[in-house]
């Protein structure tokens, strides 16, 4: 038997879907990002990326340590890392009020380390949430008006 949403929980689900969908887009464009870092930097090219004073690209292992520059690769590699910890907590929370099935949350959360894949997930997941909620408050507004 499906798990349906609690009662008290239909109105928590708007303020879910919109963490959710904003996680969702930076994990992923981070993700995207870290592709391309992972791409120059172990592919014949064997360079890093850096900000500030000098060239944007320079050779692994040196960005970062001329003064006024910042080491770019790594943190994209640190940001992703966080920033895909506070996507599992708003892919948690909209699975938890949603009480879908636990194969659900897996595939959520393969969204934040499949290039892309968070992108596509995301837009069924809202698109499916909000559905959901669009139901359940018709369904309540027709429980209040039979009521009457």
């Amino acid at each position: 038997m499906a798990l349906t949403v609690r009662t008290r929980d239909i109105p928590k689900i708007p303020g879910a879907v919109k963490w959710y969908r904003v996680s969702a887009y930076i994990t992923g464009v981070l993700l995207l990002a870290l592709v391309i870092e992972v791409i120059i930097k172990y592919t014949p090219l064997q360079l890093e990326m850096q900000l500030g004073n000098g060239p944007f690209f320079v050779p692994n292992g040196t960005a970062g340590e001329a003064p006024g520059t910042f080491n770019l690769s790594i943190a994209i590699l640190i940001a992703h890392g966080w920033l895909y910890v506070l996507y599992l907590f708003t892919d948690f929370r909209l699975w938890s009020i949603m009480r879908w099935r636990p194969t659900r949350f897996l595939l959520i959360a393969l969204g934040g380390i499949i290039p892309f894949m968070s992108f596509v997930v995301e837009h069924r997941m809202q698109k499916k949430a909000m559905d959901t909620y669009h139901e359940l408050t018709a369904a309540q507004q027709r429980e209040k008006e039979a009521a009457r």
